[in-house]
């Protein structure tokens, strides 16, 4: 029914759906709660989501056993590179777009379109990038 493409693609949906409640809760506790900056939010966001991911999605949706540094070397490249990408344009686009709304609404959107902005790029860099196939079955 489904290629392995799109089981790849499903495994990684799942792991973030996981990593989305955990690091979401986080990030908008720390916003909202804690009143801490949206840099400071996001990116604990991030490194909690993205320790989670490298540990799921390297085995678990790519299947890549490679052992060493490459595969986690690379994997903080993408995930640095998705992080500026989105976060880069999604303060500056929402605070463009929605310039008649509260600071808070307009942080609570950036934080939620870059969150959608990172996954797409995410996926892309981790399947070709990060956990290539090349290296799946490395010694």
């Amino acid at each position: 029914m489904f290629s392995w493409a799109d089981r790849k693609l499903i495994k990684f949906l799942a792991v973030g759906a996981l990593n989305t409640l955990v690091g979401a809760t986080l990030m908008f506790l720390l916003y909202n709660a804690a009143h801490c900056p949206y840099w400071f939010s996001s990116s604990a966001n991030y490194i909690v989501g993205s320790l989670l991911a490298y540990v799921l999605n390297k085995r678990f949706t790519f299947g890549n056993t490679s052992r060493g540094w490459r595969p986690a070397v690379r994997f903080i490249a993408v995930i640095a590179v998705c992080y500026f990408a989105a976060y880069g344009a999604a303060k500056p686009l929402t605070e463009w777009l929605l310039s008649g709304f509260s600071a808070s609404f307009r942080g609570n959107a950036a934080l939620a379109l870059g969150m959608i902005v990172f996954t797409a790029l995410n996926y892309f860099g981790q399947r070709y990038f990060a956990f290539r196939e090349d290296e799946r079955h490395e010694p």
